[in-house]
């Protein structure tokens, strides 16, 4: 089966999020930072991470995946899901040959 390509927003509960992460929220961005890397290194994952936008920062990625359900997976197992929400849609991937 052919893999799927995903872009991925990871959308913080508050705007000013980036600025204003306590601690514990900084530990769980980093075990989410951590938990994407895996997923790179197994090539389910193509590119991560923060975006800059001066409306709001916000985090992407672009996620290889079999099917819906198997993303909906990684989802339910990155640690940053306990204070950030997602939105997700499906791409049409360019990829290097």
């Amino acid at each position: 089966m052919n893999k799927k390509y995903y872009f991925i927003r990871l959308v913080p509960r508050r705007p000013d999020f980036s600025q204003t992460m306590t601690e514990e929220e900084r530990g769980i961005m980093l075990a989410h930072a951590g938990y994407w890397r895996e997923h790179m290194k197994n090539r389910n994952v193509v590119v991560f991470g923060p975006v800059f936008d001066p409306k709001g920062a916000y985090g992407m990625g672009v996620v290889a995946a079999e099917s819906e359900e198997e993303l909906a997976g990684f989802l339910r197992g990155d640690p940053a899901g306990e204070i950030n929400d997602y939105e997700y849609f499906l791409m049409r991937a360019v990829l290097p040959e």
